[in-house]
């Protein structure tokens, strides 16, 4: 009787062992699971921060050139619409030209320093565009053939003159869209003043490439 009881108690050790070895691997993969959902949640948690801190830092900015273009704004010269300074074409030119008037003149001087203050404390640069609305050149007109030609010189007048009032000369530079970006329908005399406009919009500045910048083992000889 004795000899029984000893086989019958060695034959159920392997199901033990097999049992234990099953709960052995269902613990490691719910240990990794667990390590996974925790490392994802990290992961959603650094994102969700990145966003908040972009956004923040967007916010910033825009109150700094708020702050910087107070007195233009206040005075309803300019406009500020997501960080894009927005001026009436009929406030610098008159139809068809690239010459400041004296009104247009006289606002960009005002615009020059702050543009130049907020410049300077950060990384970023100005991108002067010129638009224009899609009514063609008119007749007798041989200063410039077509939209393109009058936006990019009104551009440029307008970047040269920010430059003359003290703006930093690496700090901007000049756009030309034509027709081809109206924020109003062409249909009317109204839309058509407010597509003819100049926008000074600040971006990020360039980064230089460090493969260009690394000199060579032919410099210098």
């Amino acid at each position: 009787m004795s000899d029984d009881i000893e086989v019958d108690g060695g034959s159920h050790a392997p199901i033990w062992a097999a049992f234990g070895d099953l709960m052995s691997v269902l613990l490691g993969a719910f240990v990794l699971i667990l390590v996974g959902v925790v490392a994802v949640q990290l992961e959603l948690s650094q994102r969700l921060e990145d966003e908040v801190k972009q956004r923040q830092a967007e916010a910033k900015r825009l109150q700094t050139l708020e702050q910087a273009l107070a007195g233009p704004l206040a005075a309803g010269r300019v406009t500020l619409v997501d960080g894009r300074i927005g001026i009436s074409g009929s406030v610098l030119f008159a139809l068809n030209s690239d010459q400041l008037q004296p009104e247009g003149q006289e606002l960009l001087r005002s615009l020059a320093a702050p543009l130049a203050a907020y410049l300077g404390s950060r990384e970023e640069i100005l991108m002067v565009s010129g638009f224009t609305d899609d009514a063609p050149i008119r007749d007798g007109n041989r200063r410039f053939a077509d939209n393109w030609e009058l936006s990019a010189q009104r551009s440029l007048t307008v970047t040269r003159t920010l430059i003359a009032d003290g703006v930093p000369a690496d700090a901007v530079f000049a756009a030309a869209f034509g027709s081809e970006q109206p924020v109003s329908s062409n249909t009317s005399e109204d839309g058509r003043a407010r597509n003819r406009r100049v926008e000074i919009a600040p971006i990020a500045k360039p980064k230089a490439n460090a493969a260009a910048a690394r000199p060579t083992a032919t410099d210098g000889h």
